[in-house]
């Protein structure tokens, strides 16, 4: 677009976040929303209008909040300790709604895989396949239902889960593109199966035995789908709702901030398969440990990508705000 016009469309919005940088009790949600926003812009601005004043003024808005984040650090390391400590969770909290969003469709059709499987014997093995479905009865005769996690040599069997969980949730976060409904879809997908996989150790009385032991690395696999669903909602909406820009420019800021929230899931990738490789086929061991890694895996997911992001953004907030009062 021409630059009077982006000008005009988005300079309210620039407004704003000035007098946002300017209260002593700015709204944390608004402020770290517009600076995601303004930062975008700046990056348009600079392809598009390298040498103008707005690609100045935009510049000179953003370093603000850019010199509080980088302060006394060198680029080169600084920049990748940043990203998972500051820029990653500013975008889990501004999208916080789609990370919402994405939970709850997994868990609903993860509770309609569960029913479905109680009521209907069969629905399992059109979920799950017969070889699969029949292969774990025979464990559960033998009296090793879960033998399964340990029948591999664990390196080899950590670098495959490690790269299907990848594929997994790079599917999830890349069908984002048939406008939103293709992520919905695939967490439809993986929820109906988690639902029905439990269901059918629920009919065998086993339903306790397989949330000790599946969840140890569960808590993690599950954790990184759902955060992925999220990412392609970004990415499906910025399609959907370009607002003032080009739907290829509102596309491509879309995928820019959903692709940082998938390079920030990659460690809960590497410890899901490092916990399904080398952990989970300890199907015996104490309630406690099994316990312990559970709920520490989940303390892990709640506090880094919803609690920290919170705590970040306000944080950030009073830090700039307090600055600009000086």
């Amino acid at each position: 677009m021409r630059e009077i016009t982006f000008l005009k469309e988005q300079a309210g919005k620039w407004q704003d976040f000035e007098k946002l940088l300017n209260e002593k009790n700015a709204n944390p949600q608004k402020l770290a929303g517009l600076f995601i926003e303004v930062t975008d812009d700046l990056s348009y601005a600079r392809t598009h209008y390298p040498t103008s004043k707005t690609t100045q003024y935009l510049n000179g808005l953003a370093a603000r909040v850019h010199q509080e984040i980088y302060k006394n650090k060198k680029e080169n390391r600084g920049r990748f300790i940043t990203f998972w400590k500051t820029e990653v969770p500013l975008i889990m909290f501004k999208y916080r709604k789609q990370l919402l969003l994405s939970f709850f469709i997994f868990a609903i059709f993860a509770l309609l895989g569960f029913i479905s499987e109680i009521y209907d014997e069969n629905f399992v093995r059109f979920v799950l396949g017969d070889g699969y479905v029949d292969a774990t009865i025979e464990r559960i005769r033998k009296g090793n239902p879960l033998g399964i996690y340990g029948e591999d040599e664990q390196t080899s069997m950590f670098l495959r889960i490690t790269i299907n969980n990848i594929f997994v949730s790079f599917m999830v976060f890349v069908m984002g593109l048939l406008f939103s409904f293709g992520t919905a879809f695939q967490l439809f997908r993986n929820g109906i199966m988690l639902g029905a996989f439990q269901g059918f150790f629920w009919k065998y009385n086993l339903f306790a035995k397989s949330l000790l032991v599946v969840w140890i690395h569960g808590t993690f696999e599950i954790s990184a789908i759902i955060i992925a669903g999220a990412a392609g909602f970004v990415m499906g909406n910025s399609i959907l709702y370009p607002g003032t820009y080009k739907r290829i420019e509102s596309l491509k800021m879309g995928a820019k901030n959903s692709l940082k929230i998938i390079v920030g899931i990659v460690p809960v990738f590497i410890v899901a398969g490092f916990l399904e490789s080398f952990v989970t086929r300890y199907t015996n061991m104490p309630l406690w440990l099994s316990l312990f890694i559970i709920l520490g895996s989940l303390t892990c997911v709640i506090g880094y990508f919803v609690l920290y992001p919170i705590y970040i953004s306000k944080k950030l907030t009073t830090k700039i705000t307090t600055d600009g009062k000086n």
